[in-house]
């Protein structure tokens, strides 16, 4: 007997398969059975008959609680009318496990309910569709820098040192005379591999001790930090912009179904072409300004700032050359106006934010040595960092992106704890 996946059944139309998975949904209509199984490629509508069982298997059948474990076997047969296009007849069926009262079902339930519960409302269509999603956006990131000839050079997770500051880093007893800490970036490390190998990128999980609770915030998310050497600020700019056109185009060529599942808006998307718009801080302070949207000269953005800015534009847009006081203090400055660092975070459209922030480094030893002492860092601690500027210096940048950001922007869900499998925020670790 030929043991498929939903996602493969219209390989197999008039062929007897069989299918193992869980029971999704179920109604009866005198004697006939509507099973609708998922095995995690996908669902399809079953059809029992009656006839084909005893009365007492087939009343059970009819009863079965969701989530039951069951393996089917019949003809798969193309059937447009049929979630997915096809659909079985069952000629027989083995209950694996009988599941308990199951307490995710189709009625509505509030977030916190939800997010107790993580581990069952994966299992719902639309987390599905989800996670699918997600799959191929880090599908689609791995893909365009291997294309690129990008390496994939990971960073570590423990670092021995606050890199700008210790108020946004957990904290770990590495030993018991030592303190580590949990990755905020893996950039440093990352400016190590590219002037080792040229282009290379790393992308896991980075954590955050910051205590904020908006939608747009976890405590830990997965970023993809490409490197370059001999790059400046326009290249940085550019792989930006090219990353997320082949992102934005591989979700809408491989995950309709999954966009349609979640009734996105799937034209934002294919209406991601470039050139973005590209604004320089001052530029884009005195759009503000222009439309009445109050903003001091000086300040980071905050939300309010970004979804403002980006609601000017149908296409992500890139915000260049804030002032050097809000940025890192490896971040170099504009050569034409010292008050600026050249740095640029992209703003996705739709009120989602910044999803990419970058720019361009300081390659100089003396001068991010004195940046370091200005920002009263233990230069001890950097000394391999300023290494980097000592052996073979040259103009290198890059950027971060962040995945669940996306993930939730090409998803169009409002928050981004559902787009990583189990979230970790501000006041939640369980599941």
């Amino acid at each position: 007997m030929t043991i498929t996946t939903v996602a493969r059944l219209a390989e197999h139309d008039g062929e007897t398969v069989t299918i193992r998975g869980w029971l999704q949904n179920r109604r009866s209509k005198g004697k006939i059975a509507f099973l609708l199984i998922r095995d995690g490629s996908g669902t399809v509508q079953c059809v029992a008959l009656k006839k084909n069982f005893d009365e007492e298997f087939f009343d059970k059948l009819t009863s079965l609680p969701y989530e039951s474990a069951v393996i089917v076997t019949g003809p798969a047969k193309a059937d447009e009318r049929a979630p997915g296009g096809v659909e079985m007849q069952v000629d027989s069926l083995e209950i694996v496990s009988v599941s308990e009262e199951y307490p995710i079902s189709n009625q509505e339930h509030g977030p916190d309910f939800l997010l107790s519960n993580r581990h069952l409302w994966l299992r719902s269509s639309k987390q599905v569709a989800i996670m699918r999603i997600r799959d191929e956006v880090i599908r689609a990131i791995r893909d365009f820098f291997h294309e690129r000839d990008f390496i994939n050079v990971d960073s570590p997770i423990f670092t021995p040192n606050a890199c700008e500051g210790t108020s946004e880093l957990f904290e770990v007893q590495y030993t018991e005379d030592e303190l580590a800490y949990l990755s905020q970036s893996g950039q440093l490390y990352n400016e190590a591999a590219a002037m080792a190998y040229g282009k290379v990128y790393c992308f896991g999980p980075t954590f955050r001790a910051e205590k904020s609770k908006t939608r747009r915030h976890l405590r830990e998310f997965w970023m993809c930090e490409p490197e370059m050497a001999y790059a400046d600020l326009e290249d940085v700019m550019d792989l930006s912009e090219d990353f997320l056109c082949y992102i934005a185009q591989r979700v809408v060529a491989h995950r309709k179904h999954e966009l349609e599942v979640l009734e996105r808006d799937i034209s934002k998307l294919e209406s991601i072409r470039k050139p973005f718009p590209r604004l320089s801080y001052e530029e884009a302070t005195e759009k503000m300004r222009e439309h009445g949207h109050e903003f001091e000269f000086g300040n980071d953005f905050g939300a309010p700032d970004e979804t403002f800015v980006s609601s000017l534009y149908d296409s992500p847009v890139m915000v260049h050359r804030y002032p050097h006081e809000i940025k890192a203090f490896y971040m170099k400055r504009d050569p034409q106006d010292d008050r600026f660092a050249l740095g640029v975070d992209v703003l996705a459209p739709e009120g989602y934010g910044e999803i990419i922030g970058g720019g361009q480094r300081e390659d100089d030893l003396e001068t991010l040595r004195a940046r370091i002492q200005a920002h009263e860092l233990p230069e001890e601690a950097f000394e391999w960092y300023l290494d980097l500027r000592r052996y073979g210096s040259v103009p290198h940048g890059g950027f971060g992106l962040g995945l669940e950001r996306t993930v939730a922007w090409m998803c169009g869900i409002e928050h981004i704890r559902e787009a990583i499998p189990f979230p970790r925020m501000l006041y939640r670790i369980y599941p």
